[in-house]
């Protein structure tokens, strides 16, 4: 990958997200096509099925991976803070929500400080918003 930033972090995984996704939600549509031709016989329900629980397993694999992943965040970033920051906003640490400790990871040592404090104090939630503040980015390149 390029030189991360928030235009160009977003991690795609094209055999993932251009080939197994598509090819399951083909799959679900092809079986629910099929179950209809063959007039809503029990075999075609059985394959609708089998094709929703296959797509849904994949989905949730990749959710359950992603909100371990934000739980691992939480921790470095917990570490970090006791390293990088003052004393009293090392406390504040426990007012953040998984959605703000996951975004200031990108934010360098030096920036962090204000940025914590500016997202807490105004109460800055979403992900995106975060991100965007960051002026100065550091990477993050081991993303599941």
């Amino acid at each position: 990958m390029a030189e991360q930033n928030f235009k160009h972090h977003a991690r795609f995984v094209p055999a993932f997200h251009f080939f197994a996704l598509p090819m399951l939600l083909i799959n679900v549509g092809w079986s629910i096509y099929r179950w209809r031709a063959t007039r809503f016989s029990i075999d075609g329900l059985e394959s609708v099925l089998t094709a929703a629980a296959i797509l849904l397993a994949v989905l949730f694999a990749r959710m359950f991976a992603l909100t371990v992943q934000d739980r691992v965040i939480r921790v470095e970033e917990r570490l970090r803070y006791e390293r990088v920051l003052p004393e009293e906003l090392r406390w504040r640490a426990d007012e953040l929500t998984v959605n703000q400790f996951v975004s200031l990871r990108f934010a360098s040592d030096d920036e962090l400080p204000a940025l914590m404090r500016k997202v807490l104090d105004d109460k800055v939630m979403k992900r995106k918003a975060i991100k965007q503040l960051v002026k100065d980015w550091r990477p993050d390149l081991l993303r599941a």
